[in-house]
């Protein structure tokens, strides 16, 4: 069967799909997701973007706690608790929390990163309240219902995690040991999320109250809601299930040194023998850290190097020179200090692995000269995800916490796409020439093991 021309639609903007591979944009730049903001007494952000054109809702809520938060010996404690934050509080039982959701036809997660931890909803829009009250529930009564079997339990659970997609996994470590050759020791990036077993098996019951105290709290939250509902109905049910949440403390600040160069000071190198199949090739760079003017540049050379089947990489790497299996490339969207732009490329079967990076090396040099319709492309594929994604009320309410909880600034969700737009050809030769050097890369080769060095 023929396949048929994409179309997609978002408010005044809209694709135009000419045949399968001949997809091109018309955006409108007056595009805008409409929203307000508010502040209870205790200090939660309250963002509100009301869409009338599904009946849902989804409930979105960032506490500014991440892996950069965790003090020595504590590694992974933000990603452990967030598994803790579903283990019921003290007016809903252990699990009730799932069961409650999904028995109202809705779904649920929660996620943890270097800059914040997540949790989130999406509902038939009648049943908002039972979202806010969930989540006010285990924002203001977690503690008292935390036991040592719950801590142990899920210590297990993140402990199996780390197992299923670190250690056991072929290339599970390439994060915290690029992390670890990027950033310094002091450095709160320094480390990975999902944590050591070691600091892991540490965490007491202690730990777990000071935590929360310090980082769970409604002036280190922001809860946005998109979709479905009356604005000052919902104000009223967010201040009836939040308002008597007290304050905590102002939030420390993130501990180690966070002013760092956006550049290595000299080349780093580590060979690590696996027991993998195919050697791979990892290059990483620090680069201006995300909501800096040169993080742009760098995510749209990651779109340019290897986004798809015309990527200077998958042409000539995969495609033409037939050199490597698979390419990769992204800028990770940081804060804090330095942002990394990572890429990988995995080796045929009887590639040698000096000769894959030796043929990285070419292509990152001739980064300089990259050409502007290959900028316009890797724009255009940025805008159509970017578009594409906020038609969808979760997508659409997590970025405006994101925006409010890395930058103050919900209105930046109708701003992102100009700053990518905005990158020129000139921008990513500068780029390419001050970033992909490779004498101020981190080079990171796994070999087959006992395939030797």
């Amino acid at each position: 069967m023929q396949a048929c021309p994409s179309f997609l639609y978002l408010g005044r903007g809209q694709f135009i799909g000419r045949g399968r591979n001949d997809l091109t944009l018309k955006a409108d730049p007056m595009i805008q997701i409409p929203f307000s903001r508010h502040r209870l007494d205790n200090g939660l952000e309250v963002v509100l973007s009301h869409d009338p054109g599904a009946p849902v809702v989804a409930v979105n809520l960032w506490y500014r706690v991440g892996s950069r938060d965790e003090r020595p010996g504590r590694a992974g404690f933000a990603h452990l608790f967030e598994h803790l934050m579903f283990q019921g509080s003290e007016h809903v039982p252990e699990t009730a929390h799932f069961a409650f959701i999904e028995q109202a036809g809705g779904s649920l997660n929660g996620s943890t990163w270097l800059d914040r931890t997540n949790y989130y909803e999406t509902l038939p829009a009648n049943y908002l309240e039972l979202g806010l009250w969930l989540e006010s529930d285990r924002l203001g009564w977690l503690v008292g219902a935390m036991t040592q079997e719950k801590l142990d339990n899920q210590r297990d659970v993140v402990k199996n995690e780390r197992r299923w997609i670190v250690d056991n996994q072929p290339y599970g470590d390439w994060d915290e040991r690029l992390q670890a050759m990027i950033y310094p020791p002091d450095h709160p990036y320094h480390h990975s999320v999902i944590g050591s077993m070691e600091d892991l098996d540490a965490a007491s019951l202690e730990d777990v109250e000071t935590f929360f105290k310090t980082y769970y709290r409604p002036n280190n939250a922001v809860l946005t809601l998109c979709g479905d509902f009356q604005e000052e109905r919902a104000l009223e049910l967010i201040d009836r299930w939040f308002g008597d949440i007290p304050a905590g403390p102002p939030v420390p600040p993130i501990p180690g040194r966070t002013d760092i160069p956006t550049t290595l000071e000299e080349p780093v190198r580590q060979v690590v023998e696996q027991d993998t199949s195919l050697s791979r090739v990892y290059r990483a760079y620090r680069i201006p850290p995300y909501g800096d003017d040169g993080w742009y540049p760098a995510g749209v050379a990651a779109h340019v190097l290897a986004w798809g089947k015309a990527s200077r990489l998958n042409r000539r790497l995969v495609r033409d020179r037939r050199l490597a299996q698979d390419v990769v490339a992204y800028a990770f969207p940081v804060v804090v200090g330095a942002a990394m732009l990572v890429l990988w490329a995995t080796a045929r079967p009887g590639v040698p692995v000096d000769e894959l990076e030796k043929a990285l090396d070419e292509e990152l040099l001739e980064m300089a000269g990259v050409a502007d319709n290959e900028v316009k492309r890797a724009v255009r594929l940025i805008e159509a995800r970017q578009l594409s994604e906020l038609q969808k009320v979760d997508e659409r309410a997590d970025q405006l916490s994101m925006f409010t909880c890395l930058f103050d600034d919900p209105g930046l969700i109708n701003t992102e796409l100009d700053r990518i737009r905005g990158v020129s050809a000139t921008d990513l030769h500068a780029f390419a020439e001050r970033h992909l050097d490779p004498a101020r890369a981190a080079t990171l080769i796994y070999l087959p093991k006992g395939g030797g060095a």
